[in-house]
């Protein structure tokens, strides 16, 4: 069973650039899911899942519920045939990772049947995988819609402001309340963070791993469209990112 990990945190602190990076570095085979509606991480690895033919999942269950592709597979349940879907045309694959995206939904109502589908799929596409990755929306309603029931590690990647502890403590009581089971916490600063910032986190006794470097190639990479996964392993946003992930026991694979 792949060990899942879900990268959490407010608006803007650095989520979905952590998961890029640590991309390189986490053991494969890896399915990344990105259930943020913004799709930000597909664009910092470099893919385009529209030249490459690839939908989301909002999309899929958007051609399904405008009867798109209700005439196919008559003999298919609509369960199967939504998670056939999945698999076939909501999975973007390549020699390093797997990428499932949640996407914009466009039909009004909630996220509710992406949601529910998301819940059902991810253990079952676990298992083909040695690690999962969520890159999560901002806020905590990835949480209370209880996606992800059951995770080894959550990363809080934190901005440093005086709402980051109290964001820490109600990620920790919504899942207490909600029962979201997860093996570890661990909080993450982003460039911002300096020795102020840290000496409050440490004093609220969560596991701290260290932040993450300023690094002008990261900014530089993401305005040019061009994939995080070409940073350098000397670049300061790698070596503090693998440096992270080893303080929390991970053995460092990759290219």
């Amino acid at each position: 069973m792949a060990k899942v990990i879900v990268s959490t945190g407010r608006g803007g602190t650095g989520k979905s650039t952590f998961v890029a990076i640590a991309t390189k570095y986490l053991p494969a085979p890896l399915l990344l899911f990105d259930i943020d509606p913004d799709m930000s991480l597909g664009a910092m690895l470099g893919v385009d899942l529209v030249a490459e033919g690839v939908s989301t999942i909002a999309e899929e269950l958007y051609d399904i519920q405008t009867s798109k592709q209700l005439g196919t597979m008559s003999s298919v349940t609509l369960p199967d045939k939504i998670s056939y879907m999945l698999e076939v045309n909501c999975r973007y694959e390549s020699d390093r990772f797997d990428l499932i995206s949640l996407g914009a939904k466009w039909t009004e109502g909630c996220y509710c049947a992406p949601d529910d589908l998301l819940k059902a799929s991810i253990p079952r596409l676990a298992k083909n995988y040695a690690t999962v990755v969520v890159d999560s929306p901002a806020g905590l309603e990835h949480l209370n819609r209880k996606i992800i029931s059951d995770i080894d590690d959550m990363f809080v990647i934190s901005d440093a402001s005086n709402k980051a502890i109290g964001h820490i403590q109600r990620i920790k009581k919504i899942a207490e309340q909600i029962k979201v089971a997860y093996g570890r916490l661990f909080v993450v600063g982003n460039y911002e963070f300096d020795d102020d910032m840290e000496g409050l986190i440490r004093q609220t006794g969560e596991a701290y791993l260290g932040k993450i470097d300023f690094d002008a190639n990261v900014k530089e990479y993401n305005m040019k469209g061009k994939s995080l996964l070409e940073l350098t392993d000397d670049s300061p946003a790698c070596v503090s990112v693998r440096r992270v992930l080893e303080s929390a026991g991970y053995s460092i694979g990759g290219e």
